[in-house]
């Protein structure tokens, strides 16, 4: 089937943890995607806030995902990843391991934790570190240690894997979203000393061929 698909449009920028995840699922899935990069600014042409780029994505964020085989356009990184998986991942590859009720809803919890908790405060962490324009320390020390809460959380979860996958039969979808927001602990200037096993699955993460192809495809390492 992948044969005669016409590529998927991934909407990115290159140092954006959120359309890594969906180019890490569409990797493990050998979908044939392009990256279009974008910039933050509001150029019509060229940035998020432009005129072109809001006609895809009305919030003005990526990543985005346009599929010309289907004509849908999504966009959140949740909604993104869903799609692929309700679209391609017809084996189910990366989705759920089990279809027991308490393994289907596993599956969404950790998916929401990351989406709602850990990739905001992380977000927030960053922002207050780097880009706020007035130091704010009181800010900054509320988000390194929601962050940091999350990485308990988070390392406690994969005491039941040995630090193989956040669920516990297999790497799924629920790494990938993870993987790219968790790598992010050193622009965040946040120690994962204390987290061995958030440091184990980081590493594994990093040894797979999707994830590598993802990252190098992101960042435009090869063209």
């Amino acid at each position: 089937m992948n044969a005669h698909l016409q590529p998927l449009i991934l909407h990115a920028h290159s140092s954006g943890p959120n359309p890594v995840k969906i180019a890490i699922a569409l990797e493990s899935l050998h979908i044939p995607y392009v990256v279009k990069t974008w910039d933050f600014s509001d150029d019509p042409n060229t940035g998020v806030k432009g005129t072109t780029f809001l006609k895809i994505n009305e919030n003005g964020r990526v990543p985005a995902l346009e599929d010309p085989n289907t004509g849908v356009v999504s966009w959140e990184s949740g909604a993104c990843m869903n799609y692929v998986r309700r679209v391609y991942d017809i084996g189910n590859a990366i989705g759920p391991p089990g279809g027991s009720a308490q393994e289907l809803v596993d599956f969404d919890k950790w998916e929401y934790f990351l989406l709602t908790t850990l990739g905001p405060m992380t977000g927030q962490t960053n922002w207050f570190t780097h880009y706020h324009p007035t130091k704010n320390d009181d800010a900054l020390k509320r988000y390194q240690e929601q962050t940091d809460r999350c990485y308990d959380v988070l390392e406690g979860q994969l005491q039941k894997s040995g630090g193989t996958s956040i669920l516990p039969s297999r790497v799924t979808a629920v790494d990938y979203h993870f993987e790219p927001w968790v790598r992010q602990h050193t622009f965040a200037r946040l120690s994962l000393d204390n987290y061995p096993l958030i440091t184990k699955w980081l590493g594994l993460m990093d040894s797979r061929e999707e994830v590598q192809e993802a990252y190098c495809k992101i960042r435009g390492i090869g063209k």
